[in-house]
């Protein structure tokens, strides 16, 4: 009870809206931990040790695993879902970012040596690093494993991935300083968050070409879209999240805390996460309607953001 009344106070809607139980992970960059959030039932379930400066977090496909990368120590600590037990930590390259997971490898962006280190799912051993554009921020997966693809910072780029050979085959021109990125859930359509020029590039991946751009909010961050084909964009400058439709139209603007940044799309289409960098909270906004179902607290400085069921 006392539970649920300091989450009504905080302006948590504690009511049982939850469709199914999914695990919500985020990466505390300022407290070197990863907190996991059960949304069953309404409480932080673990607060799991990392690695120094966690940044990124991803999910396997399964939901066993998510993959968190440590900025400041040069690795990624894997991390059972069913156990909360970091059960290995894997040395990649510098300052890594983001990562994209496909059923067999972990794909980490490197920002500080322009490189993708491939993670073999089964092992937890790198098995390769794949050059990409200047500074890669985030990846995202296709659906289908197929294709990975790598926001560059420094390249106003995103770079393909093709999983098969392990190489990359295309560079997709898009906006200044790309960020976040996400995929539709049939894996047609590409959102790049472009936090130089407060944009969102939607990009055809049948023919890898942009296929328009949207303005959004104050220097775009995190980006996902859920299974309903909802994108939600975090605009960290203005603490606001924009929603966009499919093909980039513009729905609403919703207001959340302060510094949003990372952006979750809970599988099952009933809630988004997005975390809060300067609040140390994550905002819940229902996937359906844009309501704001209430926020919940974790560690300080939350950037990344994975949700697993």
């Amino acid at each position: 009870m006392v539970l649920l009344a300091l989450l009504a106070a905080t302006g948590f809607d504690a009511s049982p809206r939850w469709p199914t139980r999914v695990q919500v992970f985020v990466a505390n960059s300022g407290s070197d931990n990863v907190t996991v959030y059960d949304t069953r039932l309404g409480k932080v379930t673990a607060t799991v040790p990392v690695g120094d400066y966690p940044t990124g977090v991803g999910a396997h496909p399964s939901g066993h695993r998510v993959y968190v990368t440590n900025e400041s120590s040069n690795t990624v600590s894997v991390i059972d879902t069913r156990t909360h037990v970091v059960v290995a930590t894997v040395p990649v390259g510098a300052n890594p970012f983001g990562v994209a997971v496909t059923p067999t490898h972990a794909y980490v962006t490197n920002f500080g040596s322009g490189t993708v280190t491939v993670i073999d799912a089964a092992t937890n051993a790198p098995v390769k690093t794949i050059p990409v554009g200047r500074f890669p921020h985030s990846a995202v997966a296709a659906p289908d494993g197929s294709r990975v693809y790598v926001t560059n910072n420094g390249g106003d780029s995103v770079t393909v991935i093709d999983t098969g050979s392990q190489t990359a085959v295309a560079t997709i021109p898009v906006g200044i300083f790309p960020s976040g990125i996400a995929i539709s859930a049939d894996g047609a359509r590409l959102y790049v968050a472009n936090t130089g020029s407060d944009t969102v590039t939607v990009i055809e991946t049948g023919n890898n070409s942009p296929a328009n751009t949207t303005k959004v909010g104050d220097a775009p961050l995190g980006v996902s879209v859920t299974p309903g084909g909802r994108v939600h964009v975090a605009n960290t400058g203005s603490d606001t999240v924009s929603v966009l439709g499919p093909t980039g139209k513009p729905v609403e603007v919703v207001k959340v805390g302060r510094m949003p940044e990372g952006s979750g799309a809970a599988p099952d289409d009933s809630f988004v996460y997005i975390t809060n960098t300067g609040a140390g909270t994550v905002s819940v906004i229902d996937a359906k309607n844009g309501e704001l179902a209430g926020p919940f607290g974790v560690g300080k400085r939350p950037e990344g953001v994975a949700v697993t069921s």
